[in-house]
């Protein structure tokens, strides 16, 4: 059974703070929060050894990189190929296009949103990570037309 760490009202307060803005300093998270800065800090980085903070990102456009469209690629496993799946993902993984990388139970193994300069990228893309691939069976790619994130926010 998996624990969880116990949370107070000011963790939560500077949880849902460093959602909304993940640059806010720590002065004005202190102070958005009611605290002392030093006790600020050191309350953040126990909220990252606790692993409920577990990094910090920017939001790039893809499309100021050049890689305008999007799709979702189902890939579906042989079944004769079951133990190289781990391989596959991680090959995956490492691959720059690929922006989320799903591991699904049900009829596809995988899908891959890819982020690609236009058709003739997802097609080289498919060829050579997929289709030459022996343990994939089968491939369908869906070009997204719209895409929208909402990021996980504490209630």
């Amino acid at each position: 059974m998996q624990s969880f760490p116990e949370l107070d009202d000011i963790d939560m307060q500077i949880i849902d703070a460093m959602q909304a803005n993940g640059r806010i300093t720590n002065a004005d998270l202190a102070d958005k929060v009611g605290i002392a800065a030093s006790t600020c800090i050191t309350r953040v980085r126990n909220l990252m050894t606790k692993k409920v903070i577990t990094g910090f990102s920017a939001t790039v456009d893809p499309r100021a990189l050049g890689l305008g469209l999007e799709t979702l690629i189902s890939v579906t496993v042989r079944s004769g190929a079951r133990q190289q799946i781990n391989q596959l993902a991680e090959r995956l993984r490492k691959t720059p296009e690929v922006a989320q990388l799903f591991f699904l139970g049900g009829v596809e193994d995988f899908i891959i949103h890819l982020m690609a300069r236009d058709s003739d990228h997802v097609r080289e893309f498919v060829l050579e990570y997929l289709s030459e691939d022996p343990c994939v069976s089968a491939t369908r790619t869906s070009i997204v037309f719209s895409h929208t994130q909402n990021p996980v926010r504490v209630p």
